[in-house]
């Protein structure tokens, strides 16, 4: 019954025919997958960046409160949180003691938090470092993420960091342990140390923070709790985790945007390609489908056989544009194709794209190059085997 369906002659003569004509079979490879290389590539990092994206937000607290004045962020009393700690439907509230410390040498920003042992922390990630490790040590001492440890080492530090703090002078923080959290978008140019030795690298008085993150037990609430500590402070604003994913998605969608053009300009450059393969046949290549009709072909046997032609040299493209594509994006990390999504400043730590596999994906990219290659192979075959064989030989 497959024997039937599959003729393995017809399949022995379609291979033939691609070696024979080697150089159009090579430059039709090469062009095939570039394209599908192109397509996978971009999608590839897409959901990659994505994928790291939505884990990111997924961690951050549910409502923020941060000073502002005159339109910038400024310290907070740390006593607002015991204010917001009694507004009904908040089941916890704690103040938050971190920001980005430039390190010139490498050119990157570190974000340095402060913890403590004796609270709560919001994350479930933060809350473990504070059991394996004590940042409150007798000697000042740090964790960092496996990106800052790299770049550290790259300037020489590998037990202690001197950092510099506002009046100048230097505080020597040993390294007492490198950590890797889930994502390394939130944990790869990550500090942790203790409350109080953030407040003196960044000079915060003892009584200020900040922000302050609130946890909200029925998600319904938030946005009423929300209102509630605006109403209380006035000149604070107020961000829940529903308005940072908005504007992480604003920024998101504003670069795959570029990757979108990327992808329409494949796609168009693709179709052209059918469109001219649709629209000409070589010379000899009608006069071998006239031959092979004199011989005693049938007009099914010369499309089962350009089927087969444009099914082999397609499915054969796509498969290596797609092994291609994965090697390049999740072991060479898509050097400058990357940096569409990331951006060419130096003020950031590197991090691996995790690997994420969307089937859907390589099934859209399939349908949109396979099929339609193969009947872009079909048509014209088909056009020149139902002319007369005598009519297509002259």
């Amino acid at each position: 019954m497959l024997k039937n369906k599959i003729n393995l002659y017809l399949m022995e003569y379609a291979v033939n025919s691609l070696f024979r004509n080697k150089s159009k079979t090579i430059f039709t490879v090469i062009v095939f997958t570039a394209l599908v290389f192109l397509l996978s590539s971009i999608f590839f990092i897409s959901h990659s960046i994505r994928y790291e994206l939505d884990k990111t937000t997924d961690a951050l607290p549910q409502i923020i409160v941060q000073k502002l004045q005159a339109g910038r962020l400024e310290l907070a009393n740390e006593k607002r949180v015991f204010d917001i700690l009694q507004i009904q439907g908040v089941s916890g509230a704690s103040s938050r003691v971190w920001g980005y410390y430039y390190f010139q040498n490498e050119g990157v920003n570190y974000s340095v938090v402060g913890i403590d042992k004796y609270e709560k922390e919001y994350k479930k990630s933060l809350q473990k470092l504070v059991k394996e490790f004590d940042v409150e040590d007798t000697k000042p001492s740090m964790v960092v993420g496996q990106g800052v440890y790299k770049s550290l080492k790259n300037s020489f530090y590998k037990k202690y960091f001197n950092f510099v703090k506002p009046d100048g002078s230097l505080k020597k923080v040993y390294i007492k342990g490198v950590f890797n959290f889930d994502t390394q978008l939130e944990s790869n140019d990550l500090i942790v140390m203790s409350k109080s030795l953030a407040r003196e690298i960044f000079g915060i008085p003892k009584n200020k923070v900040t922000d302050i993150v609130v946890d909200v037990p029925n998600p319904k609430e938030v946005f009423t709790v929300s209102l509630k500590i605006k109403e209380l402070f006035p000149d604070s604003r107020v961000l829940t985790k529903d308005d940072l994913k908005i504007s992480y998605q604003n920024i998101f969608d504003y670069k795959r945007g570029v990757f979108l053009a990327l992808f329409v300009v494949a796609i168009f450059t693709f179709f052209m390609i059918v469109y001219d393969k649709t629209n000409s046949l070589a010379g000899e290549e009608k006069k071998e489908i006239g031959i092979l009709k004199a011989l005693g072909w049938k007009i099914n046997d010369v499309l089962k056989e350009k089927f087969y032609e444009g099914f082999l040299i397609s499915l054969f493209s796509y498969m290596l544009g797609v092994f291609l594509a994965l090697i390049y994006v999740y072991i060479f990390q898509a050097p400058l194709l990357r940096n569409v999504f990331e951006g060419y400043s130096k003020l950031r730590s590197s991090f691996e794209l995790p690997f994420v596999l969307d089937f859907q994906t390589l099934a859209l990219i399939f349908f949109l190059s396979v099929p339609i290659y193969i009947a872009a192979t079909i048509f014209p075959s088909w056009r020149v085997a139902v002319t007369d064989a005598d009519e297509v030989i002259r």
